[in-house]
């Protein structure tokens, strides 16, 4: 790889920011001060200091984001703020997505990361991958609904859902559930509760996988996966 794509990757700067640090001798490769800005590195092995600081190599990056309402699950929208948007300079170089998407009044656990392979594997409907949510409904729920979901609902064109686990927390005027899915269909925990004459008014993702909501993130706040956590993607 060349040594200033590394380093931008690495947001040290852009090509034209580095060949600057070239210039100024700020940039050393195993302790020897470098004249090329394209000169040709080993990221795994070789020691890269920009004014003695070590720039270690990470080339994929895992954050667990706490969603807000009111933004979008996208890398970029000409009308509303995404999620990238709530992220620091820090990270923002690492090209992220998020693994699925989330309404724009959801909240709740969010995966961002640029490595593809992962997100492939976590949103390939053959892997059936859980996906637990916490909601308040407007109506009683019923065990009837529990036997409706667990058969699966029709939620529009035909297309019946694969069971989903209901769980009552709270049954009420506005009630209060969670529910276990395998799929992710466009509003689809909305969409099964409409099924059964009922309305979604909160929705919050707590689980995915085996990766579950740092309930002390604050909504907007995100941090990088633990390595078990990362480990339990797998």
């Amino acid at each position: 790889m060349r040594l200033d794509k590394f380093l931008g990757n690495m947001g040290i700067g852009t090509r034209k920011e580095v060949k600057q640090l070239v210039k100024a001798r700020a940039v050393t490769v195993n302790g020897v001060v470098v004249k090329d800005s394209g000169l040709s590195i080993d990221p795994d092995k070789a020691d890269i200091r920009v004014y003695d600081e070590q720039v270690l190599y990470k080339p994929y990056i895992y954050l667990m984001m706490n969603k807000p309402p009111g933004v979008i699950s996208a890398t970029e929208d000409h009308r509303d703020k995404t999620v990238l948007d709530l992220l620091d300079a820090d990270v923002r170089h690492y090209d992220l997505h998020p693994v699925g998407r989330l309404d724009k009044d959801t909240v709740g656990l969010l995966l961002l990361t640029n490595d593809g392979d992962l997100t492939h594997r976590l949103l390939s409907p053959k892997k059936k991958v859980p996906k637990k949510y916490y909601a308040h409904v407007e109506g009683v729920v019923t065990e009837e609904d529990v036997a409706a979901f667990a058969r699966g609902v029709e939620i529009g064109e035909g297309y019946v859902t694969k069971p989903g686990e209901l769980i009552i927390l709270e049954s009420a005027e506005v009630s209060k559930i969670e529910l276990i899915i395998t799929e992710g269909k466009f509003h689809q925990v909305k969409r099964m509760f409409e099924a059964v004459e009922k309305k979604v008014v909160y929705l919050k993702r707590l689980e995915m996988a085996n990766l579950r909501l740092d309930e002390t993130l604050s909504e907007g706040d995100y941090r990088e996966l633990t390595e078990e956590e990362f480990k339990n993607l797998q």
